[in-house]
């Protein structure tokens, strides 16, 4: 591959490891402006890994509840000036942090690429994400008014409505999109004038340690200190954060499970918070689809990272009348995906994260297998020479992309969210039982219409319980919209203007006319 990052470093594993050598400030926690060095104050550790092969890339320390204190009291300290910048200077902060990640694209894909295990493909897209969210928040903070005056049916007063920062925040991120779910909530904190402590996935550091890198060099030109500190850190960090006195708002984005503990955690000192947890999001595919473009957006929906998305559209279903026409060809295409390294130009599907996330996923081949399932094509142990285990690659965190047809929804794997690249599918004769198959869902985060019909699709699209519609159209996610679901699928919204309200609170002031 012929790619050269902007620092003359090969887009390939060697340049990219050369990078982790040379540059990533492993064992240090991003505190006050500063990298603290963690080997000689904790002894927790990770191991970070290369998903393409199984191989340690690294061994770092992780911070500790100490380091958390630190972190805390250096946001506190620093929110007074932060907060009380104008939304101009906070807007050319965020777009220099935007430009500096502009600088080190490639960089940061291929950290991206060696540690998460996308494809070269996928990852530049997220790092292009992240840099455009940073930039408009940038711009909503710009054009955001100090005060505002509120009309009244009272005679003699004035009432005005200022927007403030709720305070010091704590960002904990997955390790699915590292930098964009970051982005999702480092860049409306920012730009509504909070201060954060951030906890990257301590399965996914590399490229978040970059983003220190970035935050120091912005120091160097006058970015306040304190104002954003990054601790590496396992589940006890998260947990330090959540409970800290000096904490006033939790944003977590990750599993139930760990979101309802949060939320316990959080509930001491009544933290503000938000979640953005599962999803078992359904895809509808109506009898008059077009089946080769039903089955890219099929695709996509659920192959896309591995299937490593809370908003997978991990459930098909699809009409009747075009079922067996469109699983022949989704099979086909299917079969047709390269999967592979993720430095590799020509792979379109690369490997789960971690060892824990094979397992997981192996087990629901297990249930599959109990369940008596009919498995259209990959699986484990499938006897398929497509996509079957034998023909995956021999190390690495491999899995096939699966298809499980006609499954029953009391099924665990029509239930459950799987988080990888597993679909289940079903039929049904009428619109009314569409909407109510991809209704009934503890979740409801997201969903995708297919329909050659747009005015059918948005009745419908109406009537489907989500924070999220596509129709016709693969999983685009602008930061003009606001992102979240219903039921179980969290708390709260992030991107759009709703992003940036989750960081404010309103101020009144009333006084004479």
């Amino acid at each position: 591959m012929s790619s050269t990052l902007a620092n003359n470093i090969q887009l390939t594993r060697e340049g990219i490891s050369q990078v982790v050598a040379s540059e990533i400030k492993l064992n240090s926690a991003f505190i006050d402006g500063e990298w603290v060095d963690l080997g000689v104050s904790t002894e927790e550790e990770a191991a970070l890994y290369d998903p393409n092969s199984g191989d340690v890339i690294a061994q770092t320390a992780l911070c500790s509840a100490d380091h958390v204190d630190l972190a805390a009291q250096a946001a506190s300290a620093a929110l007074a000036p932060w907060s009380q910048t104008t939304g101009a200077q906070r807007a050319s902060y965020l777009n220099a942090l935007a430009d500096a990640m502009q600088q080190q694209f490639d960089t940061l894909v291929g950290l991206s690429v060696l540690n998460n295990g996308k494809p070269i493909a996928e990852a530049q897209i997220d790092v292009s994400d992240a840099i455009a969210c940073y930039r408009y928040y940038a711009k909503l903070a710009a054009a955001q008014l100090a005060q505002t005056t509120v009309a009244t049916n009272e005679p003699g007063i004035r009432l005005y409505k200022s927007l403030e920062p709720i305070g010091v925040c704590a960002l904990i991120v997955p390790w699915n999109f590292p930098m964009v779910t970051t982005a999702w909530k480092l860049a409306p904190a920012l730009a509504a004038g909070c201060t954060v402590l951030l906890k990257p996935s301590e399965v996914t550091l590399l490229p978040e340690l970059m983003l220190g890198n970035i935050l120091s060099n912005l120091s160097n030109m006058g970015f306040p200190k304190g104002v954003v500190n990054i601790l590496p850190g396992a589940a006890a960090v998260g947990a330090a954060m959540t409970r800290h006195p000096l904490i006033d708002k939790v944003s977590f984005t990750g599993s139930n499970g760990v979101g309802e503990k949060v939320m316990a955690q959080a509930a001491i000192g009544a933290k503000d918070i938000s979640l953005e947890l599962g999803g078992k999001s359904a895809i509808i595919v109506r009898a008059d689809a077009d089946i080769d473009a039903a089955c890219e957006l099929i695709i996509g929906g659920i192959f896309t990272n591995a299937g490593q998305i809370c908003s997978a559209t991990s459930r098909l279903i699809v009409h009747q009348d075009i079922a067996q026409a469109l699983y022949q060809q989704l099979k086909a295409k299917t079969m047709q995906l390269t999967i592979g390294d993720g430095f590799a130009e020509a792979t379109q599907m690369g490997p789960l994260v971690s060892a824990a996330q094979l397992s997981q996923v192996r087990k629901y081949f297990a249930i599959a297998k109990d369940e008596q399932l009919e498995c259209l094509v990959g699986g484990e142990n499938s006897g398929d020479n497509n996509h079957s285990e034998a023909s995956l690659p021999d190390s690495g965190y491999f899995v096939a992309p699966t298809i499980y047809t006609d499954v029953p929804t009391s099924s665990r794997l029509w239930q459950e969210e799987i988080f990888g690249p597993v679909l289940v599918t079903t039929t049904y004769q009428h619109d009314d039982e569409a909407i109510q198959l991809a209704n009934d869902s503890n979740y409801a985060l997201a969903a995708t219409l297919v329909s050659a019909d747009e005015e059918k699709a948005l009745a419908m699209a109406a009537r489907v319980r989500a924070g999220h519609i596509w129709i016709n159209e693969q999983q685009i996610v602008l930061p003009e919209a606001g992102w979240g679901g219903f039921k179980q699928s969290g708390i709260g919204r992030e991107l759009g203007e709703d992003g940036l309200a989750a960081y404010q609170k309103s101020k009144h002031i009333l006084l004479p006319a």
